[in-house]
């Protein structure tokens, strides 16, 4: 396996691609200015205790209090078989804490929307070769070491090194390692273990205690193992300390290290920017043809296996399982990459052959193998889907890069024209009844607009019928499509003036920005949101027309384009 690790230190943040034989599969993007708190240590305050959610909410000093389960512990290490008995009982929160009382707590998640971070107070602290959990006495070994005696080997060292009480699980990077390097990694997370808990004993609370790494020492420290053939980073700051950083954790990887200076950005020249526009979309088209869906909910994230253009060459069920087997090999690559957590149902196209589903379900189990995140498959359920879960210890790469679309709320689905249109009239009628002013100027979305004023402005003139009020009504790019402003109430005149800022045979120069609907062959442009149809200019949609007004009216004016007259001689 080719793997290459490719760093952009932008201004604004710094990003990280991982790629493995040329696809990437795992992205990473830490703000400068909001770097996350996962592995901070803090001394924090137990603010208030709720037995009824057997937890309690913790004040750390971070702007929302961070929340403790009662039985919360080591769900940030990655690898751990089993968590140990002693932390898994079954005591009452009340029993565990008091309100006002002070605990050193570890952040096991970044806070998300409305939701504090979650702590933990089973302290654990990652080296490159382990982690150490200076709280719980266990020794662990990553699940992806399957060697038996390499796991014994490394099982007698750690014992042998630990201090007493404290508990460890080595990492996957451990496997072959020298004693020696156990042994100082140990030593190293114990002066630090240390360093912490003196300087808990003075600290007031909230106070932070040890702020965990930036990213990209924890790339360095977690992912740069020996299938690392190259890393390319594009700032000469951040190479040399890069390098500072291979003289304690391998000498011998230096010359993998790489400064990036083309001119180009270097996340375009390894087209990486193109792969992140792809993984901010649902659907995941296949190399075969068909393509998956994928959809993220907070209570899960579905994905759905489409044969799409793929027709196969033999018959339906070779077809079937082609696409499937293709489509798990995906699906594993992009729960990794776009780090989505939580409970997954896969829909895979129905197959027949019980040796067919097998086969596919042994395709994933392998394909999820390269992901360090602990993924269970739990097998087919009666319907034929697939239930899997993937820990969450990290936010999901839409949850990082995007937001919740302030017009339909995170949805994905607005109201349709005409029942924004209706819900608009039904509050207008109620409002122009109750003023007094004879006139009134309506703001709303352009498409609303037309929908108010209707076919030959029938639905304008049947309102005013039912309201005994003069409307003007004007087209706003800022507005959304189901709301609408007040612009203007008053005399019939004054708002005239307003609505309908033109007049016959004033000469005006302005951006023909669109074709008209009904006129293919005529041109749009608008004057403070009022429409203006100039004849014969849909050829200069995008450019500037000087053109004269021939017709005002109260929903739009006509327009020709002017020529200039020709001077005498």
């Amino acid at each position: 396996m080719v793997k290459e690790i490719i760093i952009s230190c932008g201004t604004r943040d710094t990003r990280v691609g991982i790629l493995e034989n040329g696809e990437l599969v795992e992205f990473y993007m830490e703000s400068n200015a909001e770097q996350r708190v996962v592995g901070n240590i803090y001394k924090g305050k137990v603010a208030n205790v709720l037995p009824g959610m057997q937890a309690a909410f913790v004040n750390v000093g971070l702007p929302k209090n961070t929340f403790l389960y009662v039985d919360d512990a080591l769900e940030n290490v990655e690898g751990l078989d089993e968590i140990p008995e002693k932390i898994t009982s079954n005591s009452s929160i009340k029993d565990v804490v008091k309100a006002g009382q002070h605990v050193i707590v570890q952040v096991a998640k970044d806070p998300f929307g409305t939701k504090g971070a979650r702590v933990t107070r089973h302290i654990s602290l990652p080296g490159r070769f382990v982690v150490l959990m200076p709280t719980v006495d266990y020794v662990g070994v990553s699940r992806r070491i399957s060697g038996g005696e390499e796991r014994d080997r490394l099982r007698k060292l750690v014992r042998e090194f630990l201090p007493a009480g404290m508990g460890v699980i080595v990492r996957t990077m451990a496997e072959g390692c020298a004693a020696e390097d156990l042994k100082k990694d140990i030593d190293f997370l114990d002066k630090l273990w240390r360093r912490i808990k003196n300087r808990g004993k003075v600290a007031k609370a909230p106070s932070l205690l040890h702020k965990d790494l930036s990213l990209l020492y924890r790339i360095i420290r977690d992912s740069f193992d020996h299938d690392v053939q190259r890393l390319f980073v594009d700032s000469a700051e951040e190479y040399e300390q890069i390098l500072s950083l291979m003289d304690d954790i391998g000498p011998e990887f230096k010359d993998k290290i790489f400064l990036f200076q083309q001119a180009e950005p270097i996340f375009e020249a390894f087209g990486l920017e193109l792969e992140l526009e792809k993984i901010l979309k649902s659907r995941v088209w296949l190399k075969c043809g068909g393509y998956v869906v994928i959809d993220q909910t907070e209570a899960l994230t579905s994905i759905d296996v489409n044969t799409g253009k793929f027709v196969g060459s033999t018959n339906l069920a070779d077809t079937i399982l082609k696409a499937n087997l293709e489509a798990a090999r995906e699906i594993a690559r992009q729960l990794r990459l776009r780090n989505i957590g939580g409970i997954i149902i896969i829909d895979f196209i129905d197959m027949e052959k019980e040796e067919h589903q097998k086969k596919v379900l042994t395709t994933l189990q392998e394909a999820v193998q390269r992901d360090k995140t602990k993924t269970s498959i739990l097998g087919l359920t009666q319907l034929g889907l697939v239930e899997m879960t993937r820990q969450k210890v990290r936010q999901s790469i839409s949850e990082l890069l995007q937001k919740n679309c302030p017009c339909c709320d995170g949805t994905g689905l607005m109201l349709s024209e005409e029942i924004a249109g209706s819900r608009i009239e039904g509050e207008l009628k109620r409002f122009l009844k109750a003023t007094v002013d004879p006139a009134v100027l309506i703001q709303v979305h352009p498409v609303t607009a037309g929908n108010l004023i209707g076919v030959n402005a029938v639905n304008l003139e049947r309102l005013e019928r039912e309201t005994e009020k003069r409307i003007f009504i004007r087209g706003s790019q800022q507005m959304n499509s189901d709301e609408y402003k007040i612009a203007l109430s008053g005399s019939v005149e004054e708002v005239e003036r307003t609505a309908v800022p033109v007049a016959l045979g004033e000469i005006h120069t302005l951006l023909i920005d669109s074709v008209h609907n009904n006129r293919p062959e005529d041109g749009v442009t608008r004057l403070e949101g009022y429409v203006i149809q100039v004849e014969n200019a849909a050829d200069l949609v995008g450019k500037k027309a000087t053109f004269e007004i021939v017709k005002v009216q109260r929903t739009y004016a006509r327009a020709k384009l002017f020529i200039a007259p020709k001077r005498e001689a």
